[in-house]
């Protein structure tokens, strides 16, 4: 027998493991995105965010509507996540400035 006493407890103990996939499932489940990206290491996270219900609202106020998102998650598994949060209108103009 284990520390735990069986694999039962044990198996209770476990956290899934963070993901780039996981964090994109999360946030596509709860947000209408246009594009989204998410890569990262498993303590460290990079998403790009495209989401008409951005329009209007402050980077902030976008940013809070994505960890209201991820909720329990970003205190529980998600050590860091950067984003970037944009309308599809920005985005639209970031990609047609980068292919000028």
């Amino acid at each position: 027998m284990d520390a735990f006493g069986s694999p039962d407890a044990l198996a209770m103990h476990e956290t899934p493991a963070v993901n780039p996939d996981s964090i994109r499932a999360s946030i596509a489940a709860a947000l209408a995105c246009d594009e989204l990206r998410v890569r990262g290491d498993g303590h460290h996270f990079e998403a790009l965010i495209v989401c008409a219900e951005f329009e209007g609202k402050s980077r902030v106020a976008r940013h809070q509507m994505v960890y209201a998102v991820l909720g329990d998650r970003m205190r529980e598994e998600i050590h860091a996540l950067s984003m970037l949060t944009m309308t599809p209108a920005e985005f639209a103009a970031t990609r047609a400035q980068s292919q000028q």
